[in-house]
C-alpha cells in the first residue's frame, strides 16, 4: 500500500498550476493525503471532487479559505470522520480519519504557532490532545498511522539554519519536545527508519526563492504505531514535485 501525503497550499491553486492531478498519475498511491486545502468541497470543480479510480472525502472549516484537509482513497474504508470530537479544535478542519481496519489513518494540518502566544498555547494543546486520542486507539489494539504537516522540525538536521531559528514557531524547544514525547509513545518516525543525514526538507519560503538554495524545513511526516514499523517498506520525500511550498513525501507498506 501506498500512502502520499501534501501540503497543497490551497487545493485550487495547486489545480491551477497543473501539478495536483498528474500527482495522481505518477505515483498511482493507493491514497492521498492532502492539507491546508483552503477550500469546502461546494467550493471545487468536478474534476477535483471525482478524481477517476478515487472516492474524496473532505473537511469543512467554520471558516472559508482556511485550513483543511482531504482525503483520496482507491479502496472505501470502514469510516471516514472528519475531527477527533474536541470542538474547539474540529472546528478549525484539521483532521480527518479513515479505518482501514488493519489501521485507521490520521491525515492532519498540525497548527502553526506564529501570530502571538495565544496562538502557540492553541498549537501546542492540539498537540496534546491529539495524542492522548491516538494513544487511546492504540490502548485499544489499533494500528495508528499519522501523516501531514506537523509545522516543527524535529531536530538540528531538519531544518537548513537551526541556529538562526531557536526562538520561531516551529523550532521551538517545547514545539520538539511534543515529537519526542509522540516517538517515547511509540510512534516511529518513517523517513528517519532510512535516511539519518541532514538536508532532506519539505518545506521553503516562497518569498525568499529559498527552494532553489535548498534553503528549507522538515516538516511533514508519517508516523506508525509500533507494532507497523515492521510493515515500512520505504518513506520517501518527493522534493521535485512543484505547486505548493511543501513538496509531497511519500510511505509504503508491505501487506499484512
Amino acid at each position: 500500500m501506498k500512502i502520499v501525503s501534501w501540503n497543497v497550499n490551497g487545493i485550487r491553486a495547486v489545480h491551477r498550476k497543473g501539478t495536483m492531478l498528474p500527482l495522481f498519475e505518477s505515483e498511482s498511491p493507493d491514497i492521498i493525503c492532502l492539507q491546508e486545502t483552503k477550500a469546502w468541497p461546494d467550493q471545487l470543480p468536478k474534476e477535483i471532487i471525482d478524481v477517476e479510480g478515487y472516492s474524496s472525502h473532505f473537511t469543512k472549516p467554520d471558516k472559508k479559505g482556511y485550513s483543511g484537509v482531504a482525503l483520496y482513497t482507491k479502496s472505501e474504508p470502514r469510516s471516514v470522520n472528519p475531527g477527533f470530537g474536541i470542538k474547539r479544535f474540529d472546528q478549525e478542519g484539521r483532521v480527518i480519519s479513515a479505518d482501514y481496519g488493519d489501521f485507521i489513518l490520521f491525515n492532519v494540518y498540525f497548527p502553526n504557532g506564529g501570530q502571538g502566544e495565544k496562538r502557540l498555547m492553541y498549537k501546542l494543546d492540539f498537540y496534546e490532545a491529539f495524542l492522548k486520542h491516538i494513544d487511546s486507539l492504540v490502548s485499544e489494539g489499533r494500528s495508528v498511522i499519522v501523516c501531514g504537516d506537523v509545522n516543527t522540525a524535529h531536530t538540528e538536521i531538519d531544518l537548513a539554519r537551526p541556529a538562526q531559528n531557536v526562538n520561531n514557531t516551529g523550532f521551538l524547544p517545547e514545539e520538539r519536545a511534543w515529537i519526542d514525547k509522540l516517538i517515547v509513545h511509540g510512534y516511529a518516525d518513517t523517513f528517519r527508519m532510512f535516511e539519518s543525514a541532514g538536508g532532506h526538507y519539505t518545506w521553503w519560503d516562497y518569498k525568499t526563492r529559498a527552494r532553489e538554495r535548498n534553503v528549507g524545513w522538515r516538516l511533514d511526516y508519517f508516523f506508525v504505531s509500533e507494532d507497523l514499523r515492521e510493515r515500512v517498506e520505504s518513506a520517501k520525500i518527493l522534493s521535485d514535485v512543484p505547486g505548493s511550498d511543501h513538496c509531497p513525501v511519500t510511505l509504503k507498506l508491505k501487506k499484512n
